[in-house]
Protein backbone atom coordinates (compact mmCIF):
# COMPACT_ATOMS: atom_id res chain seq x y z
CA UNK A 1 0.00 0.00 0.00
CA UNK A 2 2.79 2.40 0.80
CA UNK A 3 4.36 1.86 -2.60
CA UNK A 4 1.05 2.52 -4.32
CA UNK A 5 0.55 5.76 -2.36
CA UNK A 6 3.97 7.07 -3.38
CA UNK A 7 3.10 6.45 -7.02
CA UNK A 8 -0.07 8.48 -6.55
CA UNK A 9 1.83 11.50 -5.20
CA UNK A 10 4.34 11.33 -8.02
CA UNK A 11 1.58 11.14 -10.65
CA UNK A 12 -0.33 14.12 -9.15
CA UNK A 13 2.64 16.52 -9.24
CA UNK A 14 4.10 15.90 -12.69
CA UNK A 15 1.29 17.08 -15.09
CA UNK A 16 0.39 20.11 -12.97
CA UNK A 17 3.99 21.24 -12.68
CA UNK A 18 4.71 20.76 -16.38
CA UNK A 19 1.51 22.60 -17.35
CA UNK A 20 2.25 25.53 -15.04
CA UNK A 21 5.84 25.84 -16.29
CA UNK A 22 4.77 25.79 -19.94
CA UNK A 23 1.91 28.21 -19.19
CA UNK A 24 4.21 30.68 -17.43
CA UNK A 25 6.87 30.43 -20.14
CA UNK A 26 4.36 30.88 -22.95
CA UNK A 27 2.75 33.82 -21.15
CA UNK A 28 6.10 35.56 -20.66
CA UNK A 29 7.14 35.09 -24.30
CA UNK A 30 3.78 36.29 -25.58
CA UNK A 31 4.03 39.31 -23.29
CA UNK A 32 7.36 40.27 -24.87
CA UNK A 33 6.23 39.93 -28.46
CA UNK A 34 2.67 41.19 -28.21
CA UNK A 35 3.42 44.54 -26.55
CA UNK A 36 0.32 46.57 -25.71
CA UNK A 37 -2.17 43.90 -26.98
CA UNK A 38 -1.99 42.26 -23.55
CA UNK A 39 -5.74 41.83 -23.01
CA UNK A 40 -6.10 39.75 -26.17
CA UNK A 41 -3.31 37.27 -25.49
CA UNK A 42 -4.29 36.95 -21.80
CA UNK A 43 -7.63 35.53 -23.01
CA UNK A 44 -5.85 33.16 -25.42
CA UNK A 45 -3.41 31.94 -22.79
CA UNK A 46 -6.19 31.46 -20.20
CA UNK A 47 -8.25 29.37 -22.62
CA UNK A 48 -5.20 27.35 -23.60
CA UNK A 49 -4.18 26.85 -19.97
CA UNK A 50 -7.69 25.75 -19.07
CA UNK A 51 -7.69 23.11 -21.81
CA UNK A 52 -4.24 21.90 -20.76
CA UNK A 53 -5.24 21.66 -17.12
CA UNK A 54 -8.49 19.91 -18.01
CA UNK A 55 -6.71 17.33 -20.17
CA UNK A 56 -4.10 16.82 -17.46
CA UNK A 57 -6.86 16.35 -14.91
CA UNK A 58 -8.58 13.78 -17.11
CA UNK A 59 -5.38 11.80 -17.55
CA UNK A 60 -4.71 12.08 -13.84
CA UNK A 61 -8.19 10.80 -12.91
CA UNK A 62 -7.76 7.92 -15.36
CA UNK A 63 -4.48 7.03 -13.71
CA UNK A 64 -6.19 7.11 -10.30
CA UNK A 65 -8.99 4.82 -11.47
CA UNK A 66 -6.63 2.28 -12.97
CA UNK A 67 -4.40 2.44 -9.91
CA UNK A 68 -7.32 1.88 -7.58
CA UNK A 69 -8.48 -1.04 -9.66
CA UNK A 70 -5.00 -2.42 -9.38
CA UNK A 71 -5.02 -1.76 -5.65
CA UNK A 72 -8.26 -3.60 -5.13
CA UNK A 73 -6.97 -6.54 -7.15
CA UNK A 74 -3.72 -6.67 -5.26
CA UNK A 75 -5.18 -6.29 -1.79
CA UNK A 76 -5.82 -9.98 -1.22
CA UNK A 77 -2.25 -10.83 -2.18
CA UNK A 78 -0.74 -8.31 0.28
CA UNK A 79 -2.65 -9.62 3.31
CA UNK A 80 -1.87 -12.87 5.13
CA UNK A 81 -5.18 -13.06 6.98
CA UNK A 82 -8.69 -13.35 5.55
CA UNK A 83 -9.18 -11.28 2.33
CA UNK A 84 -10.94 -7.95 2.69
CA UNK A 85 -11.10 -7.94 6.45
CA UNK A 86 -13.08 -5.31 8.24
CA UNK A 87 -10.03 -3.05 8.85
CA UNK A 88 -8.86 -3.30 5.23
CA UNK A 89 -12.31 -2.51 3.85
CA UNK A 90 -12.76 0.52 6.09
CA UNK A 91 -9.28 1.77 5.16
CA UNK A 92 -10.01 1.44 1.44
CA UNK A 93 -13.32 3.28 1.77
CA UNK A 94 -11.64 6.07 3.75
CA UNK A 95 -8.56 6.54 1.60
CA UNK A 96 -10.35 6.61 -1.75
CA UNK A 97 -12.43 9.79 -1.13
CA UNK A 98 -9.49 11.50 0.53
CA UNK A 99 -7.25 11.00 -2.49
CA UNK A 100 -9.84 12.45 -4.84
CA UNK A 101 -10.59 15.37 -2.53
CA UNK A 102 -6.85 16.06 -2.37
CA UNK A 103 -6.64 16.09 -6.14
CA UNK A 104 -9.72 18.33 -6.37
CA UNK A 105 -8.19 20.86 -3.99
CA UNK A 106 -4.93 20.77 -5.96
CA UNK A 107 -6.86 21.39 -9.16
CA UNK A 108 -8.62 24.43 -7.74
CA UNK A 109 -5.37 25.76 -6.30
CA UNK A 110 -3.69 25.38 -9.70
CA UNK A 111 -6.47 27.30 -11.42
CA UNK A 112 -6.41 30.07 -8.82
CA UNK A 113 -2.62 30.33 -9.06
CA UNK A 114 -2.87 30.51 -12.85
CA UNK A 115 -5.37 33.36 -12.86
CA UNK A 116 -3.51 35.22 -10.11
CA UNK A 117 -0.34 34.98 -12.18
CA UNK A 118 -2.16 36.28 -15.25
CA UNK A 119 -3.66 39.19 -13.30
CA UNK A 120 -0.24 40.20 -12.02
CA UNK A 121 1.25 40.03 -15.51
CA UNK A 122 -1.66 42.06 -16.88
CA UNK A 123 -0.77 45.00 -14.66
CA UNK A 124 2.97 44.60 -15.27
CA UNK A 125 4.64 46.80 -17.87
CA UNK A 126 8.08 46.08 -19.19
CA UNK A 127 10.77 48.49 -17.94
CA UNK A 128 11.79 49.58 -21.43
CA UNK A 129 8.25 50.50 -22.55
CA UNK A 130 6.54 53.78 -21.61
CA UNK A 131 2.77 53.72 -20.99
CA UNK A 132 0.85 55.66 -23.59
CA UNK A 133 -0.79 58.86 -22.37
CA UNK A 134 -3.53 60.63 -24.29
CA UNK A 135 -3.03 63.94 -22.50
CA UNK A 136 -0.12 66.06 -23.74
CA UNK A 137 1.46 68.69 -21.56
CA UNK A 138 4.46 71.00 -21.58
CA UNK A 139 4.86 70.94 -17.80
CA UNK A 140 7.58 68.75 -16.25
CA UNK A 141 6.47 67.53 -12.81
CA UNK A 142 10.06 67.34 -11.57
CA UNK A 143 10.58 71.00 -12.50
CA UNK A 144 7.42 71.92 -10.61
CA UNK A 145 8.80 70.31 -7.45
CA UNK A 146 12.06 72.25 -7.81
CA UNK A 147 10.37 75.64 -8.08
CA UNK A 148 7.78 74.79 -5.44
CA UNK A 149 10.55 74.56 -2.84
CA UNK A 150 11.80 78.05 -3.80
CA UNK A 151 8.43 79.80 -4.18
CA UNK A 152 8.91 81.99 -1.09
CA UNK A 153 12.25 83.40 -2.29
CA UNK A 154 11.22 85.15 -5.53
CA UNK A 155 11.48 88.72 -4.23
CA UNK A 156 14.74 88.26 -2.34
CA UNK A 157 17.05 90.39 -4.51
CA UNK A 158 20.13 88.93 -2.82
CA UNK A 159 18.96 85.31 -2.90
CA UNK A 160 18.86 82.54 -5.48
CA UNK A 161 16.83 84.65 -7.93
CA UNK A 162 19.25 87.59 -7.88
CA UNK A 163 20.39 86.93 -11.50
CA UNK A 164 16.75 87.17 -12.68
CA UNK A 165 16.29 90.47 -10.86
CA UNK A 166 19.34 91.96 -12.59
CA UNK A 167 18.30 90.45 -15.95
CA UNK A 168 15.42 92.94 -16.02
CA UNK A 169 18.00 95.60 -16.93
CA UNK A 170 18.31 93.88 -20.32
CA UNK A 171 15.07 92.05 -21.02
CA UNK A 172 12.61 94.84 -20.13
CA UNK A 173 14.17 97.38 -22.58
CA UNK A 174 14.54 94.57 -25.15
CA UNK A 175 10.82 93.84 -25.01
CA UNK A 176 9.77 97.49 -24.82
CA UNK A 177 11.88 98.73 -27.73
CA UNK A 178 10.88 95.94 -30.09
CA UNK A 179 7.19 96.39 -29.30
CA UNK A 180 7.38 100.14 -29.88
CA UNK A 181 8.53 99.47 -33.46
CA UNK A 182 5.03 98.16 -34.21
CA UNK A 183 3.09 101.20 -32.91
CA UNK A 184 3.04 104.74 -34.30
CA UNK A 185 2.14 106.65 -31.13
CA UNK A 186 2.61 105.89 -27.45
CA UNK A 187 1.94 107.67 -24.20
CA UNK A 188 4.88 109.17 -22.31
CA UNK A 189 5.55 107.11 -19.20
CA UNK A 190 3.20 104.39 -20.43
CA UNK A 191 4.69 103.29 -23.76
CA UNK A 192 2.99 99.87 -23.74
CA UNK A 193 -0.47 101.22 -22.91
CA UNK A 194 -3.22 99.36 -24.75
CA UNK A 195 -1.15 96.22 -25.34
CA UNK A 196 -2.07 92.79 -24.01
CA UNK A 197 0.90 90.66 -22.94
CA UNK A 198 1.07 87.06 -21.74
CA UNK A 199 3.94 86.22 -19.39
CA UNK A 200 4.37 82.44 -19.51
CA UNK A 201 6.11 80.92 -16.51
CA UNK A 202 5.88 84.19 -14.63
CA UNK A 203 7.09 82.74 -11.31
CA UNK A 204 6.75 85.37 -8.63
CA UNK A 205 6.10 88.17 -11.16
CA UNK A 206 9.66 89.53 -11.51
CA UNK A 207 9.10 90.45 -15.16
CA UNK A 208 5.31 90.80 -15.05
CA UNK A 209 5.32 93.82 -12.77
CA UNK A 210 7.80 95.97 -14.79
CA UNK A 211 5.73 95.33 -17.93
CA UNK A 212 2.60 96.38 -16.05
CA UNK A 213 4.30 99.59 -14.91
CA UNK A 214 4.96 100.40 -18.59
CA UNK A 215 1.19 100.50 -19.12
CA UNK A 216 0.56 97.03 -20.56
CA UNK A 217 -2.28 94.77 -19.53
CA UNK A 218 -0.45 91.59 -18.47
CA UNK A 219 -1.60 88.07 -17.66
CA UNK A 220 0.97 85.98 -15.82
CA UNK A 221 0.58 82.20 -15.75
CA UNK A 222 2.57 79.55 -13.91
CA UNK A 223 1.85 75.87 -13.13
CA UNK A 224 3.09 76.23 -9.54
CA UNK A 225 0.32 77.45 -7.23
CA UNK A 226 2.75 78.78 -4.63
CA UNK A 227 4.45 80.96 -7.24
CA UNK A 228 1.13 82.55 -8.16
CA UNK A 229 0.29 83.15 -4.50
CA UNK A 230 3.63 84.91 -4.04
CA UNK A 231 3.06 87.03 -7.15
CA UNK A 232 -0.49 88.01 -6.13
CA UNK A 233 0.65 88.93 -2.66
CA UNK A 234 3.43 91.17 -3.97
CA UNK A 235 1.31 93.02 -6.53
CA UNK A 236 -1.37 93.73 -3.91
CA UNK A 237 0.90 96.42 -2.42
CA UNK A 238 0.54 98.52 -5.62
CA UNK A 239 -3.10 99.44 -6.46
CA UNK A 240 -2.15 100.39 -10.04
CA UNK A 241 -0.54 97.03 -10.75
CA UNK A 242 -3.44 95.27 -9.07
CA UNK A 243 -5.69 96.53 -11.88
CA UNK A 244 -3.32 95.90 -14.79
CA UNK A 245 -2.01 92.46 -13.85
CA UNK A 246 -3.87 89.17 -13.60
CA UNK A 247 -2.31 85.94 -12.39
CA UNK A 248 -3.46 82.39 -13.10
CA UNK A 249 -2.15 79.07 -11.80
CA UNK A 250 -2.25 77.02 -15.00
CA UNK A 251 -0.16 75.81 -17.91
CA UNK A 252 -0.05 77.42 -21.35
CA UNK A 253 -1.93 74.63 -23.12
CA UNK A 254 -4.86 75.02 -20.70
CA UNK A 255 -5.70 78.52 -21.92
CA UNK A 256 -4.98 78.18 -25.65
CA UNK A 257 -8.59 77.78 -26.74
CA UNK A 258 -10.01 80.64 -24.69
CA UNK A 259 -7.18 83.07 -25.58
CA UNK A 260 -6.56 82.23 -29.25
CA UNK A 261 -5.09 85.24 -31.15
CA UNK A 262 -5.57 87.48 -28.10
CA UNK A 263 -2.15 88.86 -27.17
CA UNK A 264 0.09 91.45 -28.80
CA UNK A 265 3.10 89.79 -27.20
CA UNK A 266 4.02 86.53 -25.44
CA UNK A 267 7.00 86.41 -23.08
CA UNK A 268 8.81 83.15 -22.26
CA UNK A 269 11.84 84.31 -20.29
CA UNK A 270 13.98 81.53 -18.83
CA UNK A 271 11.17 79.05 -19.46
CA UNK A 272 11.82 76.94 -22.58
CA UNK A 273 14.74 75.12 -20.91
CA UNK A 274 12.25 73.77 -18.34
CA UNK A 275 9.39 72.54 -20.55
CA UNK A 276 8.98 68.89 -21.46
CA UNK A 277 7.74 69.43 -25.06
CA UNK A 278 9.36 72.45 -26.73
CA UNK A 279 7.62 72.13 -30.09
CA UNK A 280 4.19 71.97 -28.49
CA UNK A 281 5.09 74.94 -26.30
CA UNK A 282 6.08 77.10 -29.31
CA UNK A 283 2.94 76.00 -31.14
CA UNK A 284 0.77 77.14 -28.22
CA UNK A 285 2.61 80.47 -28.08
CA UNK A 286 1.89 81.02 -31.75
CA UNK A 287 -1.80 80.19 -31.34
CA UNK A 288 -2.42 82.78 -28.62
CA UNK A 289 -0.59 85.53 -30.55
CA UNK A 290 -2.40 87.99 -32.77
CA UNK A 291 -1.26 88.15 -36.41
CA UNK A 292 1.77 90.42 -36.34
CA UNK A 293 2.30 89.77 -32.61
CA UNK A 294 5.72 89.29 -31.02
CA UNK A 295 7.23 86.35 -29.14
CA UNK A 296 10.16 87.06 -26.81
CA UNK A 297 12.36 84.25 -25.50
CA UNK A 298 15.43 84.26 -23.28
CA UNK A 299 17.12 80.92 -22.65
CA UNK A 300 20.41 79.01 -22.51
CA UNK A 301 22.31 77.64 -25.51
CA UNK A 302 23.16 73.94 -25.65
CA UNK A 303 26.96 73.99 -25.74
CA UNK A 304 29.84 72.50 -23.77
CA UNK A 305 30.52 75.94 -22.34
CA UNK A 306 26.93 76.26 -21.09
CA UNK A 307 27.27 72.92 -19.35
CA UNK A 308 30.58 73.86 -17.73
CA UNK A 309 29.50 77.33 -16.58
CA UNK A 310 25.72 77.04 -16.37
CA UNK A 311 25.55 73.77 -14.46
CA UNK A 312 28.95 72.73 -13.09
CA UNK A 313 30.12 76.18 -11.98
CA UNK A 314 26.83 77.99 -11.27
CA UNK A 315 25.05 75.11 -9.52
CA UNK A 316 27.70 72.78 -8.11
CA UNK A 317 30.67 75.06 -7.37
CA UNK A 318 29.59 78.68 -6.89
CA UNK A 319 26.01 77.98 -5.80
CA UNK A 320 24.65 80.91 -7.81
CA UNK A 321 21.72 78.72 -8.87
CA UNK A 322 20.23 75.91 -6.71
CA UNK A 323 21.35 72.41 -7.67
CA UNK A 324 19.02 70.63 -10.07
CA UNK A 325 17.53 73.83 -11.48
CA UNK A 326 18.71 73.11 -15.04
CA UNK A 327 19.01 70.03 -17.22
CA UNK A 328 21.56 70.34 -20.00
CA UNK A 329 19.59 68.05 -22.34
CA UNK A 330 16.72 70.57 -22.33
CA UNK A 331 18.92 73.48 -23.45
CA UNK A 332 18.24 74.59 -27.03
CA UNK A 333 20.53 76.20 -29.59
CA UNK A 334 19.49 79.36 -31.49
CA UNK A 335 19.51 77.39 -34.74
CA UNK A 336 17.10 74.75 -33.48
CA UNK A 337 14.87 77.34 -31.84
CA UNK A 338 14.75 79.37 -35.05
CA UNK A 339 13.81 76.25 -37.01
CA UNK A 340 10.91 75.50 -34.64
CA UNK A 341 9.73 79.10 -34.70
CA UNK A 342 9.73 79.32 -38.49
CA UNK A 343 7.88 76.01 -38.83
CA UNK A 344 5.08 77.56 -36.76
CA UNK A 345 4.76 80.72 -38.85
CA UNK A 346 7.07 82.94 -36.77
CA UNK A 347 9.80 85.01 -38.37
CA UNK A 348 12.91 85.55 -36.24
CA UNK A 349 13.90 89.21 -36.13
CA UNK A 350 16.71 89.34 -33.56
CA UNK A 351 19.02 86.95 -31.71
CA UNK A 352 21.43 88.54 -29.24
CA UNK A 353 23.88 87.00 -26.76
CA UNK A 354 23.69 87.72 -23.04
CA UNK A 355 26.49 87.35 -20.47
CA UNK A 356 26.24 87.38 -16.70
CA UNK A 357 29.08 88.53 -14.44
CA UNK A 358 28.75 86.57 -11.17
CA UNK A 359 31.18 88.90 -9.38
CA UNK A 360 29.39 92.16 -10.19
CA UNK A 361 25.91 90.61 -10.48
CA UNK A 362 25.11 92.42 -13.76
CA UNK A 363 24.21 91.33 -17.28
CA UNK A 364 25.41 92.82 -20.55
CA UNK A 365 24.75 92.20 -24.25
CA UNK A 366 27.27 90.24 -26.32
CA UNK A 367 27.74 88.98 -29.86
CA UNK A 368 28.55 85.58 -28.38
CA UNK A 369 25.45 83.37 -28.00
CA UNK A 370 27.24 80.29 -26.62
CA UNK A 371 25.76 80.84 -23.13
CA UNK A 372 22.55 82.87 -22.73
CA UNK A 373 20.71 84.59 -25.55
CA UNK A 374 17.51 86.50 -26.28
CA UNK A 375 15.31 86.03 -29.37
CA UNK A 376 12.50 88.09 -30.87
CA UNK A 377 10.12 86.59 -33.44
CA UNK A 378 7.01 87.98 -35.13
CA UNK A 379 3.95 86.03 -36.21
CA UNK A 380 3.08 86.35 -39.86
CA UNK A 381 0.13 88.67 -40.50
CA UNK A 382 -0.37 87.60 -44.14
CA UNK A 383 -2.98 84.91 -44.56
CA UNK A 384 -3.18 83.41 -48.01
CA UNK A 385 -6.68 82.43 -49.12
CA UNK A 386 -7.06 80.13 -52.14
CA UNK A 387 -8.95 81.64 -55.08
CA UNK A 388 -12.30 80.08 -56.05
CA UNK A 389 -12.23 77.53 -58.87
CA UNK A 390 -14.27 79.67 -61.31
CA UNK A 391 -11.91 82.63 -60.98
CA UNK A 392 -8.90 80.37 -61.45
CA UNK A 393 -10.50 78.93 -64.59
CA UNK A 394 -11.17 82.42 -66.00
CA UNK A 395 -7.56 83.45 -65.37
CA UNK A 396 -6.27 80.34 -67.18
CA UNK A 397 -8.62 81.02 -70.15
CA UNK A 398 -7.38 84.61 -70.44
CA UNK A 399 -3.77 83.43 -70.38
CA UNK A 400 -4.42 80.90 -73.15
CA UNK A 401 -6.21 83.56 -75.26
CA UNK A 402 -3.32 85.99 -74.87
CA UNK A 403 -0.77 83.32 -75.82
CA UNK A 404 -2.83 82.34 -78.89
CA UNK A 405 -3.13 85.93 -80.14
CA UNK A 406 0.59 86.46 -79.61
CA UNK A 407 1.49 83.34 -81.57
CA UNK A 408 -0.82 84.30 -84.46
CA UNK A 409 0.79 87.73 -84.65
CA UNK A 410 4.20 86.14 -84.82
CA UNK A 411 3.10 83.90 -87.69
CA UNK A 412 1.78 86.89 -89.67
CA UNK A 413 5.06 88.71 -89.28
CA UNK A 414 6.96 85.65 -90.54
CA UNK A 415 4.74 85.39 -93.65
CA UNK A 416 5.42 88.99 -94.58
Amino acid sequence: MLSVKSNYSHTSVTPITATMISLALGTFLLGIFCGRDRKRWILYVTMWGGRKLSSSGSRFLGAHRSAFRGTQADCPRLTTSAAYSKNQLSWTLQIKPSVFSEYRSMCFKSYSMTFACLNRMKSYSLPWTRPYSTSRTTVDSSEVKTFLALAHRWWDEQGVYAPLHSMNDLRVPFIRDNLLKTVADHQPGKPLSGMKILDVGCGGGLLTEPLGRLGASVIGIDPVDENIKTAQHHKSFDPVLDKRIEYRACSLEKIVEETAETFDAVIASEVVEHVIDLEMFIQCCCQVLKPGGSLFITTINKTQLSYALGIVFSEQIAGIVPKGTHTWEKFVSPEKLESILESNGLSVQTVAGMLYNPFSGYWHWSKNTSLNYAAHAVKSSIQEHPAPAEFALKEETEEVRIETSTNSGVHEELKK
